[in-house]
């Protein structure tokens, strides 16, 4: 979280938007713990790691919703570690992912 400051207030200082998606619950297998943190940029820069693979895609996407309505939203994504392997992630397991406007 702490290398993500220089640049988010980077991008605040430019007047960019920036949402903020941090990692509040695990649950089973995952790659990061509760706290870990990515920015997303309106300009579509992100910064930071909260799961990697596909669910970093997702939450882009998720981020530009929050960047567009200034609401802030709570993500969950899960698989069990059949469907984790057959879609080619490395670890089951369910990830809640909290993402908020930063100001």
């Amino acid at each position: 979280m702490l290398d993500l400051l220089d640049e988010i207030e980077r991008w605040l200082t430019e007047g960019h938007r920036v949402a903020l998606a941090r990692v509040i619950d695990v649950q089973g297998s995952s790659p990061r713990d509760p706290g870990a943190a990515m920015a997303v940029c309106e300009t579509g820069e992100v910064r930071g790691s909260v799961a990697g693979g596909c669910v970093e895609g997702a939450l882009v996407s998720e981020a530009l919703k929050v960047l567009e309505t200034g609401a802030a939203r709570l993500c969950t994504f899960g698989y069990s570690d059949d469907e984790a392997f057959a879609v080619g992630l490395t670890c089951g397991g369910t990830i809640k992912i909290f993402l908020e406007l930063v100001s």
